[in-house]
């Protein structure tokens, strides 16, 4: 399964305290291909590094980077369907262009790129994305 994972959701899951630690497990056990550019990582050490630490941040870069379910690109073409919030579009554009099965996120904004729209991407929250590992 292909996923790009909006920074809303990997905060809330690094946490070992977090009832959302399982986004994270289920990454570290490869029960998905995580999909990141480097616009996505730039915007994952910067809200990492203010919300936990730098050390936190350095931490799960690292991990993303020896990780051998994570697929590393770049969008091919900047759709710009997220007019309320322009810096999602960063996640949007991965996610349409990768062909990714989900595009999860706590943000209302992404709706213009749900079906029906063309082309569009399943848009789950966190807890809809964990009924959908779960399975």
């Amino acid at each position: 399964m292909r996923v790009v994972i909006d920074t809303n959701c990997l905060l809330v899951a690094i946490s070992l305290n977090s009832p959302y630690k399982w986004l994270y497990e289920a990454f570290m056990d490869e029960s998905f291909e995580w999909f990141v550019s480097t616009e996505i990582l730039k915007e994952y050490e910067e809200k990492i590094g203010e919300f936990f630490s730098s050390h936190v941040a350095e931490f799960v870069l690292n991990s993303l980077d020896n990780a051998p379910n994570v697929v590393f690109a770049e969008p091919f073409y900047r759709w710009g369907r997220i007019e309320a919030d322009p810096d999602d579009n960063k996640f949007a554009d991965l996610a349409l262009c990768m062909n990714v099965d989900y595009l999860v996120t706590n943000d209302r904004h992404f709706k213009p790129v749900e079906p029906p729209a063309f082309p569009s991407v399943c848009v789950v929250n966190i807890d809809e994305f964990g009924l959908v590992i779960s399975r």
